[in-house]
């Protein structure tokens, strides 16, 4: 998910052209890092007003949404809530060991 924020303070506060343009360049650069921006949902912000957080807004009445396609699911939306209740949980495999991240290794002098 890319969050385009303070879209408030743009020329002309909540510019569609700006927006475009960020869209545009970010686009290209996650795909030469690997990703498809198919399936990244682009989403014009304002965290400071709250615009297209959780409710649509009406200042931002250019935006259509964002939808995206994977190999299982299709969805599609207006705010950056919708875009993360989108995200699809990995796949654990419940067949194989357990594995646990290893952190840190301590040792405390004086115990055990």
């Amino acid at each position: 998910i890319i969050g385009v924020n303070k879209m408030d303070s743009t020329e002309p506060p909540y510019s569609e052209a700006r927006f475009g343009e960020i869209q545009k360049e970010v686009s290209t650069y996650i795909k030469k890092i690997g990703y498809n921006p198919e399936v990244v949902p682009f989403v014009p912000i304002s965290g400071w007003h709250g615009d297209n957080m959780i409710e649509a807004s009406s200042n931002m009445g250019w935006y259509k949404g964002w939808s995206k396609k994977s190999k299982t699911q299709t969805a599609s939306g207006k705010t950056l809530l919708e875009a993360l209740d989108a995200i699809e949980p990995p796949s654990r495999p419940t067949d194989k060991a357990l594995r646990l991240p290893l952190q840190d290794v301590y040792k405390i002098g004086g115990i055990g």
